[in-house]
């Protein structure tokens, strides 16, 4: 098990999104490591962040596959760091979101390339700024997903190893409501109140949530006033939308213009800005097709969920790419300082990808 000495020394680094020698020092390591079994590295340097890596294969006739996986981790420098194990866990920042599903993917493509010599048709895409929402890197990540029949993505497996067929949209919004100052003692009805506004705003975004359909819509900050003799002069309100369908997006995004749109105090004006961050990943027909054939492949039923939280997962199948989340170990306790990984789910996860991968070298298909 030389790849848990291997995961131990990238999870020993440092790499939180916005730590970038840090995630670049992982970046280097995954560089070394892929180097040797033919990869070529086309790094997208960055200054703020760390860099994105694609790593690329020679093409042949054939399907192309995308690895997809990412280098960051969301603890800051010294808040949760080091690497630790027992008989049946690992312990440490990204042991199972997501340096352990790199490690899945690395090991499968070390055990191809011992098999045949060489590994055509199979790409590594690299993040840096996953956990912050892919900011920098979606638009690089969408550009490329069109190149790919197939995409794996090794973000961690289900409790029972169950692969994501599904994932939530997101977005974040902003609404900054302007009104007008006065002195709420003295000239009480000259003042037009942001806050009052904001009130009944956040009451008619609250009643766009339909939990049947898996819809969720969340204020989660509000700013606003001066003091309490001041009528207030300004209100912001921080929402999160989470969508399962491209009609639940569509409604959501009406709805919620109408209601920033709406000044239900005389007088108000409101501006609305933000972005959908990730676009829902759909359970598709292709999807199915995929599963059938990975079944086919292993000789066993691939078990399957859907999944309320995001990934990039959701950029390459918005792109239409065939898409496939959950390839990584099973663990639990990710972003908090519990997070570990079960050891017994790397060898397993380790076979899968092997399996998959072999039957493509050999068909040049799935």
């Amino acid at each position: 098990m030389k790849y848990i000495s291997d995961l131990q020394s990238i999870i020993s680094i440092n790499s939180y999104t916005k730590n970038p020698s840090g995630v670049n020092s992982v970046s280097q390591i995954m560089t070394q490591w892929l180097t040797p079994l033919g990869f070529t590295d086309n790094c997208y340097q960055r200054e703020t962040i760390g860099n994105h890596h694609l790593y690329t294969t020679p093409k042949s006739l054939g399907a192309k596959i995308l690895l997809l996986g990412h280098n960051d981790t969301v603890f800051p420098p010294q808040s949760f760091e080091g690497f630790s194990q027992d008989d049946e866990w690992v312990y440490g920042a990204g042991v199972c979101d997501m340096k352990g599903g790199n490690i899945v993917a690395l090991e499968a493509l070390r055990n191809i390339h011992k098999a045949f010599g060489h590994i055509e048709n199979i790409d590594f895409l690299l993040v840096s700024d996953e956990e912050t929402g892919s900011g920098d890197s979606k638009s690089l990540t969408a550009s490329i997903a069109k190149d790919y029949d197939y995409c794996f993505v090794f973000e961690a497996a289900g409790n029972d190893l169950e692969v994501v067929t599904a994932r939530k949209g997101i977005g974040t919004f902003n609404i900054t409501i302007e009104g007008k100052a006065s002195h709420a003692g003295v000239r009480y009805s000259e003042g037009i109140n942001a806050n009052l506004e904001g009130a009944y705003k956040l009451i008619e975004i609250t009643k766009l949530t339909n939990l049947e359909l898996g819809t969720t819509v969340n204020v989660g900050k509000i700013e606003g006033g001066i003091g309490a003799n001041t009528i207030s002069p300004k209100c912001e309100l921080l929402l999160e939308l989470r969508y399962t369908s491209s009609s639940e997006k569509e409604r959501l995004l009406s709805s919620l213009n109408k209601i920033v749109e709406t000044s239900f105090v005389e007088g108000i004006t409101s501006i609305l800005s933000g972005e959908i961050q990730r676009d829902v990943m759909e359970h598709t027909a292709l999807q199915d097709e995929f599963i059938t054939k990975i079944e086919e492949i292993i000789g066993e039923k691939l078990l399957t969920e859907k999944r309320g939280g995001v990934s990039d997962a959701n950029l390459v199948a918005s792109a239409g790419t065939p898409t496939l989340d959950g390839f990584g170990p099973f663990g639990d306790g990710d972003h908090t300082i519990k997070e570990r990984a079960l050891k017994s789910s790397f060898e397993s996860r380790i076979t899968l990808m092997t399996k998959i991968l072999t039957h493509h070298q050999t068909n040049k298909k799935l």
